[in-house]
């Protein structure tokens, strides 16, 4: 439950007041400036927007539900959940993961940016899903393998903090 006001940022779109809407795709930015608006917010969301009941096709990350998917072939492979219990041991680590594209940003700071989900892990603790960047391309709904080096407690600045994600990572559709 949110208290207060709770502030995103979309392109414009023909909406009427009162109308309910779902954003997607979210990015938190903390303490941002806007130069256009002269206002420091504390906590906004950058999105897109769907209206309720439309048929914008993507589904958020954090509303996600995956069922199991099958580990990937690798003699390294794990899952998600697996990789979040050993995150510790992983800094620079190469490694490999099957999942489902449940998020897809591209060209957000030169790369694209993919969420993987493959049923594993707690939702209510944030191990069900692992943030990945890559110069390829995703589709969401699609299982993917990637294969990419492990960064632990990543700080990329302007709120963006990551405790674990994975980099540079390559990724093959099956």
């Amino acid at each position: 439950m949110v208290n207060g006001d709770l502030w995103a940022a979309v392109l414009q779109a023909p909406l009427t007041i009162g109308s309910p809407i779902t954003v997607y795709n979210v990015l938190l930015m903390e303490q941002f400036v806007s130069q256009t608006l002269n206002r420091t917010f504390a906590r906004i969301y950058f999105g897109s927007l769907v209206p309720v009941g439309s048929t914008g096709g993507e589904t958020p990350a954090d509303d996600a539900m995956v069922g199991r998917v099958a580990r990937a072939r690798s003699g390294d492979a794990r899952t998600i959940g697996e990789r979040w219990m050993e995150k510790k041991h992983l800094a620079g680590a190469s490694v490999s993961i099957r999942g489902v594209v449940v998020k897809y940003d591209p060209g957000v700071m030169g790369r694209n940016w993919i969420h993987l989900q493959d049923g594993s892990g707690d939702a209510a603790r944030g191990t069900h899903d692992i943030a990945v960047t890559t110069l390829d391309a995703a589709t969401i709904g699609d299982t993917i393998t990637i294969t990419g080096t492990v960064r632990t407690n990543r700080d990329l600045g302007a709120g963006y903090t990551y405790a674990l994600l994975v980099e540079e990572a390559k990724v093959v559709v099956r």
